[in-house]
């Protein structure tokens, strides 16, 4: 078959996370017609149909099952599948690389670096992608991809998989490793939230990650782990060198401190190099920044429900018009999609200002002042 500008696109895995998200980012902003299948549908196509009428079919299924999952989607198309195209969104590829390319689809493989987002799109997110075999379809997989707005880093799937092991693998081991740490220390200083207050911005961080993961999907994670070919030896390799670190810092010594310093803290800084340190120092600065303004008491959150040019600085009038100075503003958006600023202010700031303010932006219909 000749691809078309406006395939039929075909989602396994409808009713999942991803396979929602993606669903409404094809009608939406693609303007393509979406079916789909998922077990947990019962109002879905099933798996023929969708297989006969999908021009672009996409596996969006838990990662230990996607691979069986494409061959026998493979058995079912028998043939058909030849023109068509084949995308997976997994965190692995190697697997379901391999599986589409046993069919006669086009294959391309996709691993967007997120969860699904609450944004429309992937602007400001990495997605890995893989082209496997990849002809005639090139051109509306490169409109896909702006559409998309992902920043997009071509890999193979051998070389996606072990870089995933260090990215997602020793990254989610090591946080899940600190999780149970602090679950078993906290008979001697109390949970999770008991510590917040003599947190640093190191530890924040940290812990805003663990619970990231603990609130997620935990087969993803589960499936991350034992799915990676590679993360096993990462794993081992993580373990001796917080086993050798635990050594040194057991003994004690002099001999000991000097070794720590030269193996975890020159070696590494070499093999880091200078500039990459010094990007992702600064790094690391912008984010405590942003976490103290997120701190801070006096604030304001507002939805400005008109999203159009000018909307933004006709809200920072209203304060000017006020005196009311700002100390910081930061965007969010809710799972809804909604944009919502928080806007902070100095300690001092005049209260009886500020809620005139807040009530000219309500009365105005500008925006909406949250709870």
């Amino acid at each position: 078959m000749t691809p078309t500008l406006n395939p039929l696109i075909g989602i396994v895995g409808s009713a999942g996370a991803y396979g929602q998200w993606l669903a409404r980012f094809f009608r939406t902003r693609m303007g393509l017609e979406v079916i789909g299948h998922d077990p947990a549908d019962a109002s879905s196509v099933d798996e023929a149909e969708l297989v006969a009428r999908a021009d672009v079919l996409v596996f969006c299924a838990p990662i230990r099952h996607t691979a069986a999952l494409i061959a026998r989607y493979a058995d079912i198309a028998g043939g058909t599948e030849s023109g068509r195209l084949w995308l997976d969104v997994t965190s692995i590829k190697a697997a379901p690389i391999a599986a589409m390319l046993a069919s006669r689809a086009e294959v391309v493989g996709l691993h967007p670096m997120t969860a699904p987002p609450k944004a429309p799109t992937l602007k400001g997110r990495v997605m890995v992608v893989s082209e496997a075999r990849l002809e005639t379809w090139r051109p509306w997989v490169a409109s896909l991809l702006a559409a998309l707005e992902a920043e997009c880093v071509q890999a193979s799937p051998e070389q996606h998989d072990r870089v995933m092991a260090l990215v997602q693998a020793m990254v989610h081991a090591t946080h899940l490793a600190q999780a149970g740490v602090l679950r078993n220390e906290a008979a001697h200083t109390g949970e999770l939230a008991a510590l917040m207050p003599f947190r640093s911005a190191s530890f924040e961080m940290d812990a805003a990650i663990i619970a990231r993961i603990l609130s997620l999907n935990p087969a993803i994670y589960e499936d991350i782990q034992f799915g990676n070919p590679y993360a096993g030896d990462v794993l081992a390799s993580l373990g001796r060198q917080i086993g050798r670190m635990a050594e040194l810092v057991g003994e004690g010594s002099d001999a000991a401190r000097a070794a720590f310093r030269q193996e975890f803290l020159a070696d590494n800084h070499d093999a880091i190099g200078a500039a990459m340190l010094a990007e992702s120092n600064y790094s690391y600065e912008r984010i405590g920044y942003l976490l103290a303004d997120l701190a801070g008491r006096e604030a304001l959150s507002v939805h400005l429900p008109q999203d159009r040019p000018g909307s933004l600085r006709a809200l920072l009038h209203v304060f000017e018009r006020h005196g009311v100075s700002l100390s910081s503003i930061h965007s969010s958006r809710t799972p809804d999609g909604e944009v919502h600023f928080r806007i902070g202010f100095d300690a001092d700031v005049d209260g009886e200002a500020l809620a005139r303010a807040a009530g000219e932006i309500d009365s105005s219909g500008l925006g909406r002042v949250l709870p």
